[in-house]
């Protein structure tokens, strides 16, 4: 009998959990006719894992016809759980494969105002190489790294020409500039903070969807020809996408 309450018990919560993730940031308000479509459960189950988990606050609902979303709870374990992240401890997979296949530095930057800061960093060790150094503080328009950030961030024009202030490029060039790059899906640098160096980068995204920050890659001119950067930002934007998911981001990175 206790096996049989138990085993109730856990359908019961898999069901309620099933009703939670059949919302997405698209479809963040459903009504009973809409979940009946996403959950296999019979009507009235429906309703009654529907008012307990409005109770508890997990959902909400207003409206006629009545419309459900998620409630403050969610928001609650959203926010204990994105308090625990340590971005630096959950790229370290990611970079690591990255600085295995290709021997190069491998360096983390999120951006902090105006600049981007490196977080993490492997450096290569080979004899002719690249590195900055954890703590590294560049102005967020200016190399790939930052580049990535801000080609798949929500400034607006007005924004992006005070980014810009102050380098030699005009505003139409470097909206170009960031087109290619979301085309791309990485941004790329030759020689513009170091002589006879190439970066590449990648943006990853956090839980809501905005740029997070990049994953770079940096190494010297003579070993990145054209179709060595093609195949790192391939790479990039692999693991790139392999952070994002682990950060709770599940949409389209590009």
């Amino acid at each position: 009998m206790e096996i049989e309450k138990s085993s109730d018990s856990v359908r019961a919560v898999n069901r309620a959990l099933n009703i939670l993730m059949a919302f997405t940031a698209t479809d963040y308000e459903l009504t009973a006719g809409d979940l009946l479509k996403r959950v296999d459960l019979s009507r009235p189950t429906l309703y009654r894992l529907l008012s307990t988990l409005e109770q508890s606050q997990f959902l909400i609902s207003e409206g006629e016809p009545q419309k459900f979303r998620l409630g403050p709870s969610v928001a609650h374990l959203a926010h204990v759980w994105t308090a625990s992240l340590d971005i630096n401890e959950i790229a370290q997979p990611m970079m690591r494969r990255i600085w295995e296949t290709t021997g190069e530095t491998v360096a983390l930057f999120v951006p902090q105002g105006a600049d981007r800061l490196c977080v993490a960093e492997i450096p290569s060790l080979q004899p002719l190489s690249f590195k900055r150094g954890v703590g590294y503080k560049e102005r967020l328009a200016l190399g790939a790294s930052g580049r990535a950030i801000l080609a798949f961030g929500d400034q607006d024009p007005v924004q992006i020409k005070g980014l810009i202030q102050g380098i030699k490029i005009s505003l139409t060039e470097y909206e170009k500039e960031l087109g290619l790059t979301r085309q791309r899906g990485y941004a790329i640098s030759r020689e513009e903070l170091i002589a006879g160096a190439v970066a590449i980068a990648a943006p990853f995204f956090s839980g809501n969807g905005q740029a997070a920050g990049s994953i770079g890659v940096f190494g010297p001119t003579v070993r990145m020809n054209e179709e060595r950067i093609d195949q790192l930002g391939t790479l990039l934007k692999r693991e790139s996408e392999h952070l994002s998911k682990a950060l709770g981001f599940s949409g389209a990175t590009n």
